[in-house]
């Protein structure tokens, strides 16, 4: 059949074919731009309507501009199609989303808020969340007590600044995106910790200090250094001795799939051990009374050097005697030298006889 031979049904019925559906994405150009709206030239399928709500963030368009359109209602008053360009970038969004997803690409974005919960970010239009615990030590708001002010004022740091991240969960139909940053330094640090090995020393920044220690971001690898190795002083408060953002060093005592263990006094003098010298066994030795025990007292013989004497160490009698009745913190008191273990680091004393 030639084309003259065409009839008025088939026409109609080609014309018919080419009906726009809801949720179709159509090519379209700008053809009217207003306050309120935006009119698109469909082709063969007419005009559209955009109204500004359907328009999305950020879009700065002129006549002549071609863009891509979801129908949202095929057929309007006065035969317009109603369209909707927001929808349509939400629908390449998940679409470019789903493929990142499954290629597990590592991709650059920008929290645009933050709670205390986590950041926000938005990625190809489609708005997602990475909670704290997703973060990577660098960036991991190691907070004392938990002050829920102080994570928020960290995290708020972190806003608008470029973050590398990994998709870890993606759901179009629950609207769900969640992104990780420790899944795009996971391959990175791996190769991190393969060089590392016990006794290493290694720089690395103060990320975080709380009661029990300091937390130290090593080359993007979170390191820990337990209060006990803070210093071969006595440590009461972490915070007297490292700040956050201080640059330190330390020996890795240990490694674990996650973290080092860390020691700053590793790397010093022990003086304990240049000041334990002086004292002999079965010498008299003057102290100060530095805490009192149910089962003793401790006492400081040199500023390095501390020593215990034990509750049966307090009198000649049968009977044990309450220290707290004997003692009192910071009075000084001569004591006798009973044993000195230096692989344990102990002094034992007696205060009989005194």
């Amino acid at each position: 059949m030639t084309k003259q031979q065409i009839t008025m049904d088939e026409l109609l019925a080609g014309e018919t074919d080419q009906q726009l559906a809801a949720g179709e994405v159509i090519e379209a150009s700008v053809i009217s731009e207003k306050k309120n709206e935006v009119w698109l030239d469909l082709g063969a399928h007419g005009i559209g309507l955009v109204p500004r709500r359907e328009i999305g963030f950020s879009r700065d368009l002129k006549v002549g501009d071609t863009v891509m359109a979801s129908v949202v209602d095929p057929d309007i008053d006065d035969g317009y199609a109603l369209l909707s360009l927001r929808k349509a970038a939400k629908d390449r969004g998940w679409d470019e989303v789903k493929r990142m997803f499954e290629a597990g690409d590592i991709i650059e974005v920008t929290a645009y808020d933050a709670n205390r919960g986590g950041l926000l970010i938005e990625c190809e239009g489609i708005r997602g969340f990475m909670p704290v615990s997703q973060l990577s030590a660098e960036h991991y708001p190691r907070v004392g007590g938990a002050d829920k002010d102080e994570i928020l004022q960290r995290l708020n740091s972190i806003v608008g600044r470029p973050i590398k991240v990994r998709i870890l969960d993606s759901d179009r139909k629950t609207n769900k995106l969640i992104f990780s940053e420790k899944e795009a330094i996971k391959e990175g640090l791996a190769e991190r910790f393969e060089k590392l090995k016990v006794g290493d020393s290694v720089r690395g920044v103060v990320t975080g200090v709380v009661d029990f220690g300091a937390f130290v971001n090593v080359d993007g690898i979170e390191g820990l250094i337990h209060i006990s190795e803070i210093s071969w002083e006595r440590v009461n408060n972490p915070s007297d001795y490292v700040k956050v953002g201080d640059s330190v060093e330390a020996k890795i005592i240990s490694i674990d799939k996650e973290r080092l263990s860390l020691s700053m006094k590793q790397l010093q003098e022990d003086p304990w051990a240049a000041q334990v010298e002086q004292f002999k066994k079965g010498d008299e030795a003057r102290g100060t009374v530095t805490r009192i025990t149910p089962f003793g007292a401790f006492i400081q013989l040199s500023p390095a050097v501390e020593a215990l004497v034990h509750i049966t160490e307090l009198s000649q009698g049968v009977e044990a005697v309450d220290p707290e009745k004997i003692f009192k913190v910071g009075e000084e008191k001569t004591f006798t030298i009973l044993e000195i273990d230096k692989e344990n680091r102990k002094i034992s004393l007696s205060l009989k006889n005194k």
